[in-house]
């Protein structure tokens, strides 16, 4: 190999870059519209403009990107996470253009790809498995018929899918139809792909995983395992290695059964096992991720290895050379994503006007986005990756809430202050380990307000009076004391709080009470009203999608619908009045 295309965005793709450059291979890079001024397109030797803004016709069309390779004169591809890092049809097409592929083969991916398949290779190898549909289940009624069978709650899964999109739980039947539903558009919209089957979800499971290796030659290794229980709509946001607080017998049980599975599908490459284990130590067999994870670089920390270094080395044949790697010292990752978590972690779009991560001993931050970029909404929220590493994971959690304190950004909510929680949380940090897959969602996680700026920077309609802040730094009694005021360009002289300097926000319809408003920047995938209907607080009104996930928008108090302004398709800024509930 010689110049490899870089088939995504991002953060992996600045990854990728450098470890091009490590390697003394030249990397040719792609970019959608908006990414016209991103990092991994400036780092890149070269780039390629795809010719467009959205998924479908950029990072998620084959053709684009193998016309791209062509005109670099690549002869490598690697698809880093995400888009079509995990489709067997994008990786017989390099491959029958000539093109090294840096991933599985396509029989891999095909069998591991599809959950069902997995599932029952995961079987036949002994691992540990929980009941599910033997395959996809062909609409929502056979989705309630198991939930009636196994029990509540299930779990409603994407067979080609991955990252927690096209994954939906349901609590009761009632509730099965619609979640079916959402996880096939979800799917749909992010894989191509609807299927989905149905298996029973384990309460309060912790979320633990393998990060392997397979070489041409049948070498499989566990390079480390992982904890990613952290998470919220089903998408991690915390990871650490090794995972902690598992016996002997569990960790022994996770890596024979990773490398039984992975022998048995012909696997060469990174990928990840990832399993659950319940709150009584029952360990069970998830899905297998046939990529480079996001949360791949806790694994480099705590083992020296380069994991993308090393999915080149096995893409050019060469063996492994090692066995398992014992790992050393801890390391967390804390995912950067431009989302308000005092609203649900709700996406946000909007310029990084402020962007000052950390430095220091056993910091690394792995970004996408640099200091007055535009966050776009067709592509995922995450900005970057704040990775710390220690001796320990007391030493980690020191150094981690030291990082994170440091860390600046303006422009755009992000998970920030949740991180900051967490880090002081008993339940996440002391042992016994008492935190979950829902725990997020639930009333025991830290309460985070909502960010004072969340309007006021992620409505595109309204930066004609943007808000600005300033920092003026004051003595008080001998202290220095920095103060943030808050300042709206059309009135500079009177401070105002950021909602009031937007007067698109401030109209009759908040103050009456009645106007359901959509939080953010979205496009509409479903209506379930119409003008005249009577609803209920907490009914949903509509679903609206932005970052690849969906949002319902419930209707605030009880009333009748009328001025309905959504329909499927339709694009919607934030504070666009949906309806009005009298």
């Amino acid at each position: 190999m010689r110049k490899i295309l870089i088939a995504n965005r991002g953060e992996i793709a600045v990854r990728v870059v450098r470890a091009c450059r490590d390697a003394g291979l030249a990397s040719a890079a792609v970019y959608a519209d908006p990414d016209v001024a991103a990092p991994h397109a400036r780092m890149a030797d070269e780039a390629y403009a795809l010719g467009g803004a959205a998924p479908a016709e950029t990072y998620l069309d084959i053709g684009k990107l193998l016309k791209a390779a062509a005109d670099a004169g690549a002869d490598a591809v690697h698809p880093g996470y995400g888009f079509l890092s995990e489709s067997a049809e994008f990786a017989r097409a390099v491959i029958d253009e000539g093109l090294v592929w840096i991933g599985p083969p396509p029989s891999a991916i095909e069998l591991l790809g599809d959950k069902v398949q997995a599932r029952r290779v995961a079987r036949e190898q002994g691992a540990p498995l929980a009941p599910g549909t033997p395959e996809p289940v062909a609409g929502p009624d056979e989705a309630v018929a198991f939930g009636r069978e196994y029990g509540l709650p299930v779990a409603i899964k994407a067979a080609f899918g991955g990252g927690g999109r096209g994954l939906k739980v349901a609590w009761s039947l009632d509730e099965i139809p619609d979640r079916f539903e959402s996880a096939v558009r979800e799917a749909e919209a992010a894989f191509g792909r609807g299927e989905c089957f149905v298996e029973r979800y384990l309460e309060r499971p912790r979320h633990v995983e393998t990060q392997c290796l397979a070489d041409r030659h049948g070498d499989v290794v566990v390079v480390s395992t992982r904890d990613c229980t952290l998470q919220r709509r089903h998408q991690k946001l915390v990871e650490e290695a090794p995972a902690p607080f598992l016996t002997e017998d569990q960790r022994r049980t996770l890596c024979e059964s990773s490398k039984k599975i992975l022998r048995a599908a012909g696997y060469v490459g990174a990928g990840t096992c990832e399993f659950l284990v319940a709150a009584d130590g029952t360990l069970s067999f998830l899905e297998v991720n046939t990529r480079l994870q996001v949360e791949h670089p806790v694994t480099e920390e705590v083992t020296g290895i380069d994991l993308v270094r090393e999915m080149f080395r096995i893409a050019g044949g060469e063996a492994l050379g090692y066995g398992d790697p014992v790992p050393r010292g801890h390391a967390m990752e804390f995912r950067i994503n431009a989302e308000d978590p005092g609203r649900g972690f709700l996406p946000s779009t909007g310029t990084l006007t402020t962007w000052r991560p950390p430095s220091g001993p056993g910091v690394r931050l792995d970004a996408g986005y640099t200091e007055g970029q535009e966050i776009p909404d067709r592509f995922d929220s995450m900005l970057a990756k704040l990775v710390v590493t220690g001796a320990t994971r007391d030493i980690v959690l020191q150094r981690a809430r030291r990082a994170l304190a440091e860390f600046e950004v303006e422009g755009v909510p992000t998970v920030l202050p949740f991180h900051r929680a967490v880090v002081e949380e008993k339940a996440f940090t002391a042992e016994p380990f008492d935190v979950h897959t829902a725990w997020i969602e639930s009333d025991r996680a830290p309460a985070i307000p909502p960010c004072p700026d969340s309007s006021a920077t992620s409505d595109p309609s309204n930066r004609d009076v943007p808000s600005t802040r300033k920092a003026v730094t004051v003595e008080v009694d001998g202290r220095r004391v920095e103060v943030v005021l808050h300042s709206s360009a059309a009135t500079p002289a009177a401070p105002a709080s950021p909602s009031r300097s937007r007067p698109r926000r401030t109209r009759a319809k908040e103050d009456n009470g009645d106007a359901l408003v959509c939080p953010l920047q979205a496009t509409v995938v479903k209506v379930l009203v119409e003008d005249g209907a009577t609803v209920a607080a907490g009914d949903t009104i509509a679903v609206v999608e932005a970052m690849k996930m969906e949002q319902p928008l419930t209707a605030h108090k009880a009333g009748t619908v009328s001025a309905l302004n959504a329909r499927p398709g339709r694009p919607v800024a934030t504070g666009t009045e949906i309806c009005l509930i009298r």
